[in-house]
């Protein structure tokens, strides 16, 4: 065989070139996020995520004394949330209604939901930070429900007067708006457009209930929390530069 024929014969394939484009994408959109997670799971593994864990347990826990005839109504009256009620006794509520599992759904959808989303968001962006957006994400869904009632089932965004009496437990609004939230942080935009898309698909689709209404209530919150933060930060670094850049100016000429 000739050396021009064996040249043609190692020109590189499309595919390859295509297989490298998405590869670069990946990389790009999920690399530090799985790196960070990696990183620490392969450091300190499940010491990883001591919060992520506790939810885990407190589910559990919940899920086996609501599902008892001794345990149920103690469990509707620390956790459980219903928009016909005072607000502050939602506001009371609202922390440990994360971890009280929906009993119309499967427990250990919550329980998947809760080691996956929050072990994620507790190793990268921290507990402290895990915590406050889990909660602004429940808490916004809470709101939501009065604020729908209120307006009524004649407006999109609005609920029906019979939704007052739903009980509003479950992950899943904090679930949502910490993936939105991790998402963010590390700039992994498609991901995020992703979950939105797919909770707006859920809302105009599939369910236009509740529960889906209170997932865009979620990260609707969340998005205003995180546009906040990013203006905050982006103030806080041009604070030191302003005052260097004032000192340098402001002394006397020679």
């Amino acid at each position: 065989m000739s050396s021009a024929g064996a040249g043609r014969r190692v020109a590189p394939a499309p595919r390859r070139r295509e297989e490298s484009v998405l590869r670069r994408a990946a990389r790009a959109e999920w690399g530090p996020l799985f790196g960070t997670v990696r990183s620490a799971l392969a450091a300190k593994k499940l010491r990883a995520i001591p919060l992520t864990l506790t939810a885990i347990c407190l589910t559990v826990v919940f899920q086996f004394v609501q599902n008892q005839a001794w345990g149920y109504r103690t469990v509707q009256d620390i956790g459980a949330i219903q928009a016909w009620e005072h607000l502050w006794v939602a506001l009371l509520r609202t922390p440990l209604s994360l971890f009280v599992p929906a009993l119309d759904l499967p427990v250990w959808g919550a329980l998947a939901q809760i080691l996956v989303v929050f072990g994620i968001a507790e190793i990268c962006v921290g507990r402290r930070q895990t915590l406050l957006i889990a909660y602004v994400a429940t808490l916004c869904g809470t709101m939501y429900a009065r604020i729908g009632i209120w307006i009524g089932p004649q407006s999109p965004v609005g609920l029906p007067d019979a939704d007052k009496y739903a009980t509003d437990t479950g992950p899943s609004a904090a679930v949502v708006g910490l993936a939105v939230f991790v998402c963010w942080r590390y700039r992994a935009w498609f991901t995020a457009a992703l979950v939105v898309f797919a909770m707006i698909f859920e809302v105009v689709f599939i369910k236009n209930n509740l529960a889906g209404k209170e997932h865009l209530a979620a990260i609707l919150g969340v998005l205003v929390v995180s546009g906040a933060w990013e203006v905050w930060q982006r103030r806080r670094r041009r604070a030191p530069e302003a005052a260097g850049a004032g000192g340098e100016g402001g002394g006397p000429r020679r």
